[in-house]
């Protein structure tokens, strides 16, 4: 998914989410580096994804068939096109946020566009986003572990080894996320482009060979499997879905790389590349049935193996790599949204603020994917966990874009329903037979999926509360100025910056300031920090200042959602407005909440105590601010909710 630490030296022209005023240099890099970072997914696939799928196709046939190898053949290859190429490379990549792409980056900008239900988008977007997580677990396993078991062809002394070894790569994989990954991230591109060359290469020779393999390309094949194949079929398509899961990545990527180089590279290298390995690993399974044991590997001759079983992990890394800072990338999205509470967010690079390291993030997902490995132990077990989450995914990314096309590009209600509709019934047929392997494995991303949604759902609605409860008992913030400016108390020099998240009220740090001190500095600041629908904000509407007194004044600092607030970086932007601010002689007033539970909080009383914990497990506001340290003055207070 997002992988924004990736992204080198031409990063930054990307911005713009069209890719047209690139130079050629620059729009070869972006090309290579979405080869590298949005295609790792997907280009893994089909290590698993056909053998899965006529695995699953032959349930009802005792044995392998032409039939059902050319049914399963045309299924993938038309899924490619529609879901892959149609629905996101034509339609959804026109979609963007101010050049940003991904589920919350739409959440956003349906909520910003929608009259009515904002609240129904929101909550599509948690269910998009806590169903990733589930994704970013899964990834990372199932690709390692497939590729891992590619050794086994070479001799079965090996079988045992599988599991550990891929637990060895998992450790060395979460270990370095804290170094940064711009040196590695360098190669990504190079090395999916040698993977792409390799797997399309070695397909030919099977063609070739068995060339009646090129009858899948009939959709016809594809839609009478279906039709005679009955439930089969439908367990089948869940399996079929394996070729495409990834696919959101060439949206969430949109940012980094520009349009039209994600586009290029899926028309002209990956789409290609995808569908030759495809239709080698099918002529393969015609001349020779046994093959259905691993036709990826078996494609190779045994002296290209362990070389080949070598490339594949290198390739499943680099996939999981990109699935990993998606995450990252993803938590400080739904943070900035008010979805999650401040998590510790390292910067591993100065020049991209995209290089981001999340400690509890990395920590969550390796727990996940190691428990994940040691309890099904194989790929072919572990893909019937996969698939549930990223069709969730897709169906609310369809539902989200329905709203975006109707409200954000004019279009009627029946024209964009009429667009989307044809998708969200794929994708929805994809996510009833992805439900079927529920009992099989497919409870793991559900379960996930669903905790992550109780999480993200309890803040925002606590938080909600939280900020009414305390409305109420604060002054409001005129009248206290008012009252301040007749009758001034003991003044101090310098200046006080007082935090707060609703600049009509006095700040708690303030009231608690004045009660207990009996003092008030020289200059008095009342600072908001908002976060913006936008993904980033141009520095000219940065800072809104606002003048209430003589010694009283009012500062709101916006930023985007896809950027990381540095407040005094950002003030110094306030000397420009007129505002003399010195950090040495500024003291920051934060008020600290102390959580009690409510006999009546609205809120059940689980979700109460878990509101409670989420919020003193959240990381320190100065840290988060960047504010430093030595300038801050905390005030506690409690609050029962």
């Amino acid at each position: 998914m997002s992988s924004e630490s990736a992204i080198t030296a031409a990063e930054t022209p990307a911005a713009n989410g069209n890719g047209e005023a690139h130079s050629t240099a620059t729009f070869r890099a972006l090309m290579l580096g979405s080869i590298g970072v949005v295609y790792g997914d997907i280009g893994t696939s089909p290590l698993y994804a056909f053998r899965e799928a006529v695995a699953a196709a032959s349930g009802s046939e005792g044995g392998v068939t032409s039939y059902a190898v050319l049914g399963v053949l045309s299924l993938i290859l038309w899924a490619l096109v529609v879901v892959v190429t149609l629905k996101y490379v034509v339609i959804l990549l026109r979609a963007d946020n101010n050049g940003e792409g991904g589920t919350l980056a739409l959440m956003a900008l349906a909520q910003r566009a929608a009259t009515k239900g904002a609240g129904a988008i929101v909550l599509l977007g948690i269910i998009s986003g806590a169903l990733f997580y589930g994704d970013a677990v899964i990834t990372p396993a199932l690709s390692v572990l497939s590729a891992i078991e590619g050794i086994k062809l070479v001799t079965s002394t090996f079988d045992p080894y599988v599991v550990p070894i891929t637990v060895v790569i998992l450790v060395i994989l979460f270990s370095v996320q804290s170094r940064g990954t711009a040196r590695v991230a360098t190669f990504f591109g190079p090395v999916m482009c040698v993977w792409f060359a390799v797997i399309a290469i070695a397909a030919l020779p099977q063609i070739t060979r068995h060339p009646e393999v090129l009858y899948a390309l009939n959709p016809i094949h594809a839609v009478s499997f279906m039709v005679h194949h009955g439930v089969i079929g439908f367990i089948t398509l869940g399996a079929v879905f394996l070729a495409v899961t990834g696919a959101e990545a060439l949206y969430a990527d949109l940012g980094h790389f520009g349009k039209r180089p994600i586009q290029t590279a899926w028309l002209f290298i990956v789409l290609p590349s995808l569908a030759l390995n495809y239709l080698g690993q099918g002529a393969l399974i015609l001349g020779d049935v046994k093959g259905i044991e691993n036709p990826f590997f078996l494609m190779f001759p045994d002296w290209a193996l362990i070389p080949m079983v070598a490339l594949a992990t290198v390739a499943t890394v680099i996939a999981s790599q990109a699935v990993i800072t998606g995450a990252y990338s993803l938590t400080r999205q739904a943070i900035q949204l008010g979805l999650l509470p401040r998590f510790e967010i390292r910067h591993t690079s100065e020049a991209h603020s995209g290089q981001i390291y999340m400690p509890r993030i990395n920590r969550f997902l390796f727990i996940a994917v190691i428990v994940l490995v040691l309890m099904f132990r194989s790929s072919s077990a572990l893909a019937s966990a996969y698939g549930i989450s990223v069709t969730g995914t897709m169906v609310v990314t369809a539902m989200m874009g329905f709203v975006v096309i109707w409200r954000v590009w004019k279009w009627s209600p029946f024209t964009a329903a009429a667009l989307i509709a044809p998708f969200l019934f794929l994708d929805l047929t994809f996510l009833t037979a992805n439900l079927l392997k529920v009992f099989e494995g497919g409870w793991v991303p559900l379960a996930m999926g669903g905790a992550m949604i109780g999480v993200m759902y309890t803040w925002r609605r606590g938080s909600r509360l939280l900020f009414e409860k305390s409305r109420k008992l604060e002054f409001p913030l005129a009248d206290l100025v008012a009252m301040l400016e007749k009758r001034p108390p003991q003044r101090v020099s310098g200046t006080a910056v007082f935090l707060t998240s609703d600049p009509v009220s006095a700040p708690t740090a303030l009231m608690h300031s004045l009660k207990h001190y009996k003092v008030l500095h020289e200059k008095n600041v009342i600072l908001t920090i908002e976060t913006a629908p936008t993904p980033r904000i141009d520095p000219s509407e940065r800072v809104r200042m606002e003048q209430l007194s003589e010694t009283f004044s009012k500062v709101t600092l916006k930023f985007g959602f896809m950027e990381q607030p540095n407040v005094p970086k950002t003030l110094a932007i306030a000397r420009k407005l007129g505002w003399q601010f010195d950090i040495m002689s500024t003291s920051f007033f934060l008020s600290r909440r102390a959580l009690k539970p409510a006999a009546h909080s609205g809120m059940p009383s689980w979700q109460d105590h878990l509101f409670i914990a989420l919020s003193r497990s959240s990381n320190d506001a100065t840290d988060y601010f960047q504010i430093p340290t030595g300038r801050v003055v905390e005030v506690g207070t409690q609050v029962s909710i």
